[in-house]
């Protein structure tokens, strides 16, 4: 059962497959991580039902995103095993010239502690991971990130963290139309709006990315030879 099963029909599914979208991209040789926007603003600095994490950080997506949390621990575990890299980028904290269209938008993102920057402690970056500030949703917009993948000789992104329907959605366009495999796993991003998750993983699945649980990527990860 897909996420998205008991929300996009049937019918819609079908008109999907009979032009062709959703054949499966596959994996590469050279896979890096991307750890999108795991901070506690986030996620809250507890794991608490939505309404109450909002009253911590209003951009917190609550429960959902330390769930996701726990499958990225999985993924971020294989590959300090096998070696490989891994990425973040992150929001760093807003200054006034940040505003523009984004503070237009979501004033609340404007106002965060510094604190709720903190990389979550259970998934946060060691020394050698690189850190990749973004002040756009796509991870690469205005960012090094494809300069580093070109000189880690990276085939294949594995995409997590949130949100589903934003920066992760816009990292993985970009990284598609860059030729990029792209594989997200389903249950490692999150969003605030059960609906806008699930759709938007629909979309990406038929489009841009090979989408599925946690479990089967790493099923194929662990077939990558070293």
């Amino acid at each position: 059962m897909k996420p998205w099963d008991d929300i996009i029909s049937d019918d819609e599914q079908r008109a999907y497959r009979a032009a062709g979208f959703g054949r499966p991209g596959g994996i590469g040789k050279r896979p890096a991580l991307l750890i999108i926007d795991v901070q506690y603003r986030t996620v809250g600095t507890t794991p608490l039902p939505f309404w109450e994490s909002i009253k911590e950080f209003p951009t917190s997506c609550g429960e959902v995103g330390w769930h996701a949390v726990d499958h990225i621990k999985l993924l971020l575990d294989e590959f300090r095993l096998r070696g490989w890299p891994v990425l973040y980028p992150h929001v760093a904290p807003k200054k006034k010239t940040d505003g523009g269209r984004l503070a237009q938008k979501v004033p609340a993102i404007m106002n965060i502690p510094a604190h709720g920057y903190d990389f979550v402690t259970e998934v946060a970056p060691r020394e050698g991971d690189i850190l990749l500030p973004k002040k756009h949703p796509s991870a690469f917009f205005g960012t090094a990130l494809a300069s580093h993948l070109i000189d880690l000789q990276a085939d294949t992104l594995i995409v997590t963290g949130c949100t589903t329907s934003g920066c992760v959605r816009g990292s993985v366009v970009d990284a598609f139309s860059l030729n990029f495999k792209v594989l997200v796993p389903q249950d490692a991003v999150y969003d605030r709006s059960r609906v806008s998750h699930a759709v938007n993983l629909f979309d990406m699945s038929e489009k841009y990315a090979d989408v599925a649980s946690t479990e089967a990527v790493l099923a194929q990860l662990r077939k990558v030879e070293a």
